[in-house]
């Protein structure tokens, strides 16, 4: 099975949730039975990377997954160089809630693509709806190192993960914008 060539947003007659297995049981579970509804309720939105060719159920494996959000967060979790700089308010961020690659194409470079697609997508976002960066709440030590190795910032603990940041001027950098 080899993986398509674009992330499109979930759709439930189009993807076969059911066969994602990622090896982290909460991303597994969310895929399966979160994801549609966060998007029907309209606080996520879940972008796919589905395999080339149809199963026999003709539904596309999902190869890869993200999903993001509208969020905030509070100045004071910021480092007081940076947030003595910012409003007293919440700060408006996107949260990347959910980043996951099956286990067949794991070790393959795609969490690094996935990442960096989920990162366009929010830097095109953010020509709209400003944030001031991306954050995400690694549930591992292992995302945490992924995530570290790609700019993120730890943050604080939130609900038990380390949170971490990558602010949207590094995204700008990213993408040779200004």
């Amino acid at each position: 099975m080899r993986w398509g060539k674009a992330f499109v947003e979930l759709s439930k007659s189009e993807h076969d949730r059911n066969l994602f297995d990622c090896g982290e049981e909460a991303l597994n579970n969310f895929i399966k039975t979160q994801a549609v509804k966060h998007m029907q309720a309209n606080i996520s939105r879940t972008m796919v990377l589905p395999s080339m060719l149809p199963l026999l159920n003709q539904k596309y494996a999902i190869c890869a997954f993200y999903t993001v959000a509208p969020s905030s967060i509070s100045r004071e979790t910021l480092p007081a160089q940076i947030a003595k700089k910012l409003p007293r308010y919440p700060i408006p961020v996107f949260l990347l809630a959910q980043l996951a690659v099956h286990k067949t194409f794991q070790g393959e470079g795609l969490g690094k693509t996935s990442l960096i697609r989920a990162l366009k997508y929010l830097w095109d976002v953010n020509q709209h709806m400003r944030a001031y960066a991306v954050v995400v709440d690694c549930l591992t030590d292992s995302a945490q190192a992924f995530y570290a190795m790609f700019g993120f910032k730890r943050l604080c603990e939130h609900n038990g993960h380390m949170r971490m940041y990558l602010p949207m001027k590094t995204v700008a950098q990213l993408f040779n914008q200004p």
